[in-house]
């Protein structure tokens, strides 16, 4: 009678724990594609069996195992940080390629050689009235194009100025969310998590990843600390750190919670990509653009001021006039000059052709650190398309370490449909066999209690 009894209530355990499995399972199938979700695995025990010492044996519940690996999911946030980067860095520089164009179709390029081939043809017919004006012309459009081109580096690093705001914004904001899980993340008594508010976690991690490198040091007690670029504290525990962007300097500057500068230790993602951006490649590229437009400018008014107009006269008025302080090419522009003013001709030979073709001579001169003003435009554009094509291959192989990383991951701890099928339906297989001896058991333990002698 005690076996009957015991077989029985190991048989009824035993179904407990099937249909606890088949719960995991379900839900394993119900999240496979909820962001952050890792495959979780209901675990058996078995008891002790001893029937001498009263103890029957049989199988309990274990603790539910959350697959997730530490090492997968760090491969995936690191190589996320390393694509968001070279991807913004892409989206970012493209939009100036149209004002660089190398063909000399358009832009500064074309204005520069319109310019000189005016000057060339001045030199034919130095006193034309029409030459002259075709000066005065491509002197201006030439200004309009380096106007151009500063205005559309400045647009950029305004553009770049408010994606910096609102990826600050977007990194305290998961710096909060992450704090509020950690509070939920604690360890059960049985060793587990919460698959629901690890799934939010990791999936505000990885988000977080996108934005700004990270390391993230795994508690006891199931929580974690996140340090920006491995040293500012953005969570400890279920306390979030801000940090807070400073954009009044010259150049955009990070400040940790505490209002020390930490800009230097974002070099990747999203925040790492617009800081280079905004701090280091923009102003660079105006510096280049600077120094050819003040170049151009100078070397012209020169040469012209050493020459006599149309009545003779040495010019009294420049040709070309720039605020240095603000920007040479963003302030370049054209004096109110008159055909006449032009001093094509050279003092020791009024009305002449001899200062314009000085002037034309210029296109060919080395006057940009060692380069002709044509060569320093093409370094300029060359430099801005090998940077995107650089990012651009970066991208491309930063993209494909993220695909492996994310399949290893999926390997790893990703549901498998197909396997989690298969495994409900041992779970299903199990309980039927089991509930079918349960009621085998239950018939023989009452035929058995029903020949009893009945109690006096």
């Amino acid at each position: 009678m005690a076996t009957l009894s015991s077989a029985l209530f190991n048989s009824a355990q035993a179904l407990s724990v099937f249909e606890q499995g088949m719960g995991v399972t379900e839900e394993n199938i119900t999240n496979a594609n909820t962001p952050g979700y890792a495959e979780q695995v209901q675990t058996v025990d078995s008891r002790p069996f001893d029937p001498a010492g009263g103890m029957p044996g049989g199988i309990y519940s274990g603790p539910v195992q959350n697959t997730r690996d530490a090492f997968a999911e760090r491969g995936v946030e690191q190589q996320q940080s390393s694509s968001n980067f070279s991807q913004q860095t892409v989206s970012d520089l493209q939009s100036l390629q149209p004002l660089f164009d190398l063909s000399g179709n358009s832009g500064i390029s074309a204005a520069i050689n319109n310019l000189f081939n005016s000057f060339s043809a001045l030199s034919v017919n130095p006193n034309d009235t029409v030459a002259r004006q075709s000066v005065l012309t491509q002197a201006q459009t030439t200004s309009q194009a380096f106007q151009q081109a500063a205005t559309g580096i400045l647009q950029t690093g305004q553009n770049v100025n408010q994606e910096l705001q609102s990826t600050v914004a977007d990194i305290n904001q998961l710096g909060s969310q992450i704090a509020q899980l950690n509070e939920q993340h604690h360890l059960n008594l049985d060793g587990s998590v919460d698959a629901g508010v690890d799934a939010q976690l990791y999936s505000n991690l990885e988000q977080l990843s996108q934005d700004v490198g990270f390391t993230l040091l795994q508690q006891p007690d199931g929580t974690v600390n996140v340090y920006l670029g491995g040293q500012t504290p953005l969570v400890v525990g279920d306390t979030a750190f801000q940090i807070q962007g400073n954009f009044s300097l010259p150049q955009a500057a990070i400040m940790d919670y505490q209002g020390n500068d930490v800009t230097s230790q974002f070099t990747t993602g999203k925040l790492g990509s617009l800081l280079q951006t905004e701090n280091t490649t923009l102003p660079d590229y105006m510096n280049q653009l600077n120094t050819l437009a003040s170049s151009l400018a100078d070397q012209v008014n020169t040469t012209l001021g050493n020459g006599l107009d149309e009545n003779g006269q040495a010019p009294t008025t420049d040709l070309f006039t720039y605020n240095a302080a603000e920007g040479a090419a963003y302030t370049m522009s054209v004096n109110s000059l008159t055909p006449d003013q032009i001093a094509a001709a050279s003092v020791s030979a009024p009305g002449g052709n001899g200062n314009a073709l000085a002037l034309a001579a210029l296109a060919n001169a080395d006057t940009v650190n060692g380069y002709t003003f044509s060569q320093a435009f093409g370094n300029l554009g060359g430099q801005l398309g090998g940077d995107i094509s650089n990012a651009q291959a970066e991208q491309t192989t930063a993209s494909s370490l993220l695909t492996q990383a994310q399949n290893v991951r999926q390997q790893v701890s990703g549901v498998s449909l197909d396997q989690e099928a298969s495994t409900l339906l041992q779970w299903q297989q199990s309980y039927e066999a089991t509930a079918k001896m349960y009621n085998v058991l239950n018939t023989c333990l009452d035929a058995a209690l029903g020949i009893l002698p009945a109690a006096t």
